[in-house]
């Protein structure tokens, strides 16, 4: 059982899988920190100094200052603007991927077209198999005119 296990895990697919999960975690990361360190702040500038990373509802009496504080005093609050970044992130990787893959089918070869498996027959015009000598349908011969 063990050797087919390593049999199985040590297949292309899988470990073309295993490639694909750990860059991905790592770019995500990256595009993370790009939505949050690059592009929200001057968003958030042009819109009023707004952090969204801080913007959420809080769904008790009190008040306070920043999303921190009422997380650390154990309020349940809707963090919208973490989900408003995180939704970006989301576009980014999807736009990027989407990039990556078109860029990468471009770089497959076009297949070849497939051999035909059929031809017709020159004198009743029927489909028939390329390797036919004989039409089976109108029984001229064909051996002569391919």
């Amino acid at each position: 059982m063990w050797n087919e296990f390593k049999a199985f895990a040590m297949r292309g697919p899988v470990l073309d899988l295993a490639v694909g999960f750990v860059v991905g975690a790592a770019f995500g990361s990256i595009v993370s920190s790009l939505v949050n360190d690059v592009i929200m702040p001057p968003i958030g500038l042009l819109l009023g100094k707004v952090d969204f990373s801080n913007l959420y509802v809080n769904l008790s009496e009190k008040h306070f200052e920043n999303l921190a504080a009422a997380k650390k005093a154990g309020v349940a609050v809707i963090a919208y603007g973490q989900f408003v970044n995180r939704v970006i992130d989301f576009i980014i990787i999807a736009f990027v991927m989407f990039l990556v893959v078109k860029w990468f089918n471009s770089l497959k070869k076009p297949e070849a077209p497939a051999a035909p498996t059929v031809k017709d027959c020159p004198f009743c015009f029927s489909s028939i198999p390329i390797k036919a000598v004989r039409c089976p349908h109108c029984t001229s011969s064909l051996a002569t005119t391919s």
